[in-house]
């Protein structure tokens, strides 16, 4: 049986409920605890925007060009890894998946075990009801913590095994193999795969040198001007 939520009363109740996400992430329309899974449909095929449904409420993704490398180029090497050991797919950062009903997610990349499709026959359907065994996020700046603690509550209670958390800001991550249980990966360290996919480690330099990706600098100060005016 479906989870009511009730609505909420203010604004800053729902972007609360949501993870404290910015505002201009919320759709208005349609009105918050009335969206459905057709509405994610709608509006990707009339605007090309790509939206997760979470309590009835439309919430645009928030990654650009800085995140899209990062994740575009860890699904390149998943690919090469599944390439040689045919364990299951790779979904990018448009696979929107049914983790449960009413909550609809766009991991930035996922695998899927084919132990989830029966005779290996994809589903056809635009949102299909699927629970990958790995979610990747790249954090960009519009994520906040509690979206993200949110998501990893999310995740993990749908049946979610390794979830990846990866900062291009920092070039580092987060390994959470459950709520409890997790681990920092430092700028020199591996995603590893463990037992959901076996023998797969990839080195973030690797990651980062292949994504062409740089640590953002931190911000200039102006110019002195010696004393002018």
């Amino acid at each position: 049986m479906t989870k009511l939520v009730a609505p909420a009363q203010t604004i800053a109740d729902l972007l609360k409920r949501l993870g404290d996400i910015p505002p201009e992430r919320v759709r208005a329309r349609p009105y918050p605890s009335t969206a459905t899974e057709q509405d994610v449909i709608d509006i990707e095929a009339r605007e090309g925007r790509l939206c997760e449904l979470v309590d009835g409420v439309l919430v645009e993704k928030t990654v650009g060009y800085y995140e899209a490398r990062p994740a575009t180029t860890l699904g390149y090497f998943l690919e090469l890894f599944l390439g040689e050991r045919d364990l299951g797919i790779v979904l990018g950062p448009d696979g929107t998946l049914k983790l449960m009903p009413g909550l609809v997610r766009i991991p930035d990349v996922c695998f899927i075990s084919w132990r989830k499709f029966p005779q290996r026959e994809l589903p056809a359907e635009p949102i299909p009801d699927l629970v990958p065994d790995l979610a990747v996020e790249v954090l960009s700046e519009g994520n906040t913590d509690a979206e993200m603690r949110r998501k990893l509550r999310e995740y993990f209670r749908a049946g979610v095994r390794l979830v990846w958390l990866i900062d291009p800001a920092t070039r580092m991550a987060l390994e959470h193999k459950s709520l409890t249980k997790k681990a920092k990966i430092p700028a020199d360290g591996m995603l590893v795969g463990g037992s959901v996919l076996p023998g797969f480690s990839l080195a973030l330099t690797t990651l980062f040198t292949r994504a062409g990706k740089q640590a953002r600098r931190e911000q200039k100060l102006p110019p002195k001007n010696n004393g002018k005016k």
